[in-house]
This record gives C-alpha cells, sequence and structure tokens, in this order.
C-alpha cells in the first residue's frame, strides 16, 4: 500500500495585508496548501530605532486603528472557517517556535519595504532551508516584473519614475477569497497569542474605523460625493475631512489595496469625466508607489542620516528644543497647532506633515530621524516607506535633487489658516514659548524682565 502524500501545510504571515480582496499571494496559498496557519505579529517597540528615537511605543490612535483592522479581519476569516492567530512576541521568535514542530511545510508573506522584517525572512530562510517561501507584492500599483527597470536602476526622482510608470497598464483587481483551507489539526499552539476584542479606543476623528469594511465603505462614499473632481483644488487644507481621499489609513494597514482604490478611481472617471484633480488621486497613488520601491532600492539606507545622498544634514539633536516640537510648544503657532492635531487624533494633512518636519530640521536644527521615529509611533497611517522617504525628502537626502525644502511658516499661515481658525482650533498659541531655555555652556537662561 503506498504511502499517504504529506501534507502541504502553510503559514501566512500577515501584515499590511489586512483584507480578503485583491489578495494575490493569500489566493495562490489557498491553491497550493491543504492546511493554513494565519498569523499577526502586533508592532512592537523593538521596531523603532532606539539609537534616533525616544518612542517607547505605538500611541492610542495607532494601536487602536491596528486593532479596529484585526477585529474586521478576524470576522471576515470566521466566515471562511479560519482564525486569525495574533502575538506580541517578536516575529522571528513566533515564527521560529510555530516551524519547530516540523508541521510546516509553506511560508507566505508580503515583500516587504521594511529591512527588519525581510532579515526576518532570510533568517527563516537560513535556519529552515526545507522550509518553501513565497513572497509576493500585495497592495500595490505594480509588481516588480512589471517595471520597465530593474530596481537597481530605479529613478532617483519621482518625476523621473512617474514618466516611465505611469502610462503602464495596472491589473484589475482580483475577487475577494470566498474559500480558504482550514486550519491543520496537526498543528498544537499554546496559549500565548491574544485575544483580538472590538477595542474600547475610540478614534478621535470618528470616520477613521479600521478595517476592510470600512474601507470599501468609505472608498465607496468618497467617490459617490463627486470630491473627487475637486480634490487638487481642496487636498493642503489643513483641517476638514472632505478636503482630501482619506484614503491613508486603510491603505496603509492593508484594509484596501491601491489596485482596488485604482479601479474605482477609473469607474468614477467614466462615469463623471477625467480632469487635472482626478488624475491628481492617481499622482498620488504613483508617489505611495515610488517610495515602497524606493524603500525596497535602498533598504537600510532609508533610516541613515546622510540618507540615499550621503550629504551630512547641518542639524543635530537639542532634547528641549525636541520635547518643544512633540508637544507643540514652539515659538510657531502653525507648527503647534498640527502637532496638538496629531497627538490627538493620529493624523496630519499633507500640508501639515510638511510644515512641522520643515520646522523640526530647519527652524529647530533637530536631527530629521526623531521626527520620523515620532511619525512611526503616532499616525494612523504610518507607512515605513512613505514616512521615511518623505522625511529624507524634506531634509535634503532623499529622493528631491533640488536639496532640502524649508517653508516659509509665516508666508504658509497666511494662506492655509488666513483667519487663524485652524490655530485656534487646535490651540495653537503658546504664550510662553521661547526656543532655548540654556545657552550654549547649559546655563539657564533667564526670562526677559518686562518691568
Amino acid at each position: 500500500m503506498r504511502p499517504l502524500p504529506k501534507k502541504k501545510i502553510g503559514l501566512y504571515w500577515f501584515t499590511n495585508d489586512l483584507r480578503l480582496s485583491d489578495q494575490p499571494l493569500l489566493f495562490k496559498a489557498s491553491q497550493e496548501v491543504d492546511e493554513l496557519i494565519c498569523l499577526y505579529c502586533l508592532p512592537q517597540v523593538t521596531q523603532f530605532h532606539q539609537h534616533y528615537s525616544q518612542e517607547k511605543g505605538l500611541s492610542d490612535s495607532r494601536l487602536s486603528f491596528v486593532k479596529q483592522s484585526l477585529f474586521s479581519f478576524k470576522q471576515q476569516l470566521g466566515n471562511l472557517k479560519q482564525q486569525l492567530f495574533v502575538t506580541t512576541e517578536s516575529p522571528y521568535i513566533a515564527f521560529k517556535r510555530a516551524l519547530s514542530q516540523g508541521v510546516i511545510t509553506h511560508l507566505y508573506s508580503d515583500t516587504f519595504a521594511g529591512t527588519t522584517e525581510q532579515c526576518i525572512i532570510e533568517n527563516l530562510r537560513h535556519d529552515f532551508p526545507h522550509l518553501s517561501i513565497h513572497q509576493q507584492e500585495t497592495g500595490h500599483l505594480f509588481c516588480q516584473n512589471q517595471l520597465p527597470f530593474s530596481l537597481e536602476n530605479l529613478p532617483q526622482s519621482f518625476t523621473k519614475f512617474r514618466k516611465k510608470v505611469e502610462s503602464l497598464d495596472i491589473l484589475p483587481p482580483i475577487p475577494q477569497l470566498n474559500r480558504l483551507p482550514p486550519m491543520p489539526s496537526a498543528w498544537s499552539h499554546d496559549n500565548d497569542f491574544v485575544s483580538i476584542e472590538e477595542t474600547s479606543i475610540q478614534q478621535k476623528i470618528e470616520q477613521f474605523h479600521g478595517g476592510e469594511l470600512s474601507a470599501i465603505a468609505h472608498c465607496v462614499r468618497y467617490f459617490s460625493s463627486g470630491r473627487a473632481s475637486q480634490y487638487k483644488h481642496t487636498r493642503n487644507a489643513l483641517d476638514g475631512f472632505e478636503d482630501s481621499t482619506k484614503f491613508s489609513p486603510w491603505l496603509a494597514n492593508g484594509c484596501i489595496s491601491a489596485r482596488t482604490i485604482y479601479a474605482m478611481l477609473k469607474e468614477y472617471e467614466a462615469n463623471h469625466g477625467e480632469n487635472e484633480s482626478t488624475y491628481w488621486i492617481y499622482f498620488e497613488l504613483l508617489w505611495r508607489e515610488y517610495f515602497y520601491w524606493y524603500a525596497r532600492r535602498y533598504g537600510s539606507r532609508l533610516f541613515v542620516f546622510s540618507g540615499i545622498s550621503e550629504r551630512v544634514p547641518l542639524t543635530s539633536f537639542y532634547a528641549h528644543r525636541f520635547q518643544q516640537w512633540k508637544k507643540g510648544e514652539t515659538p510657531f503657532p502653525i507648527v503647534n497647532a498640527c502637532m496638538h492635531q496629531l497627538n490627538q487624533t493620529g493624523y496630519l494633512s499633507n500640508r501639515g506633515r510638511q510644515l512641522v518636519a520643515s520646522c523640526l530640521i530647519h527652524e529647530l536644527g533637530l536631527d530629521w530621524r526623531y521626527g520620523a521615529a515620532y511619525f512611526e509611533s503616532q499616525l494612523i497611517d504610518y507607512d515605513v516607506a512613505s514616512n521615511w522617504g518623505n522625511w529624507q525628502y524634506l531634509a535634503g537626502v532623499g529622493a528631491d535633487p533640488r536639496g532640502s525644502r524649508q517653508f516659509d511658516l509665516i508666508k504658509q499661515t497666511e494662506i492655509y489658516d488666513p483667519n487663524g481658525d485652524f490655530i485656534k482650533k487646535w490651540r495653537g498659541h503658546c504664550e510662553t514659548a521661547v526656543l532655548d531655555h540654556v545657552d550654549m555652556v547649559d546655563w539657564p537662561i533667564s526670562p526677559p524682565n518686562n518691568h
């Protein structure tokens, strides 16, 4: 009697791909393995770069959005008789524990922009040589084999990248999965997994709720409103939920894919016509796409002080200035208002991000990486490639051939908050704000005598 063939048992490492629609790698896994384990590792403090970060973990706003997304995805998997295992262990330890049982034959994961995650995959490849590892881009506009250049020849500016790719065909999103392999009976798991329930932490911006269903509902509402036809004219507003697309939190957590949004955009254009604003939505998706491939191309140089330029910025680190910036207690009301908004909501407009970053780098003379790491801890739409790539761009060590970008904060206030409504709403005025409290030899600076 011939022995039964060995079962193929897969482990899918979920990260920023918490959805069932347009999931090519999960579809591949469903076709290849007999049984499947679904695992997610909660982001930990260890992901922060401690030698240039003072952050201890994720903000309540960011953690809440992640947990909402996980709870929604757990319910979706439950409808397919699957289960999402969530752990607070580091991914490498969690995988080594799972793989040590000797029943898992296949590992599936996104092709990561972050070097930490990609190093974990390489270590597993070394430690478990018989493990069949499958990686694929899961949420982007293009796959690597669609690009008209190699990663090594990635254009060094966004404009050059855009001109090469914007006319490429974008594959339609694949339909939502309605079947997954069952969990393996041979795999024993202990009680180290975290129970994910509907979080009690409410988002300060109520429209932001994690999960694929919320993502799709938001996109449908946005395109149904007709605002896409005015997007280019309203996108730089500092406040107002309707002024920009607000797709980024769901994109960053993988609750929806860029291809799905692109397909909805093209449907909108077919029904309502194309214009500069609808093109600009695609333009912004291309920026996100560029930074993903930029991170893939440059790896750990995404986090280096001199960036990809090898030009060392003329900045340093002053702890008291950094605390002023974080708390919104600088001499610049527009910056203070933006930082209060970020700290309270976990979200900041694109223009607001540019202003506070410019202030940190140019007015306060601080190492840009501290700002990038603070954004990493706070933003509900944190995306490793977009965040660190944009900070490099503004610091003049990244993808902009023109060097650093400095914004005139007074002029920007006159343009984007002429009546002071945003500053008033977010309490931007700080009557006691001074740039420094100590002099060059660390002696306290006396407050001015007003008598």
